[in-house]
């Protein structure tokens, strides 16, 4: 509240000026890393961006840390965090936040729920070993799966699981 000139105040309560604060001068994305489109940049080990992506982990533990089937080799959490990286792509692609149904697709797209062809269990070991702690092992699952299998539903992939091979990028 402004305070009338007439009225006697003591020093310390009379209101101070404010600061002035400079007008910022201009800026522009020129740096190494900085993007310059609104677009996210797309490729090989670069992700797929979406909302509440973490919640996917909860969701996997919640529901399928007692339902997997693994392997030699491969942890559960080996297991989960390689289909949850799966299915955070998959919701980020379809803008929304992973739910249960992401991560039934990638769990049976990589055979941890139902009983897998043989040469899919051999291929997805050495896919999957460590990948709970390493993003290089992550991104290489994500990137074994194309777009087109990102899109199909849990039941067409269970339907699909015997020719496994045309749902996934088999390198190396």
């Amino acid at each position: 509240m402004t305070q009338p000139s007439f009225a006697p105040i003591s020093e310390v309560d009379k209101v101070r000026p404010s600061y002035r604060l400079q007008i910022p001068l201009e800026w522009r994305a020129t740096r190494a890393a900085d993007q310059v489109s609104p677009d996210h940049p797309a490729g090989p080990a670069l992700g797929v961006p979406g909302p509440d992506q973490g919640y996917v982990f909860l969701v996997a533990e919640e529901l399928f840390e007692d339902r997997i089937q693994l392997s030699p080799g491969i942890s559960t959490k080996d297991a989960l965090h390689g289909c949850c990286v799966v299915a955070s792509a998959r919701a980020g692609r379809l803008g929304r936040a992973p739910v249960g149904k992401d991560v039934e697709m990638a769990l049976l797209l990589f055979g941890f729920l139902d009983t897998a062809p043989d040469d899919l269990v051999e291929w997805r070991t050495r896919l999957f070993q460590g990948a709970a702690h390493d993003y290089a092992a992550q991104r290489r699952i994500v990137d074994s799966v194309p777009e087109d299998t990102l899109r199909l539903t849990a039941d067409q992939v269970r339907e699909r699981l015997s020719d496994w091979r045309s749902l996934v990028v088999v390198s190396g």
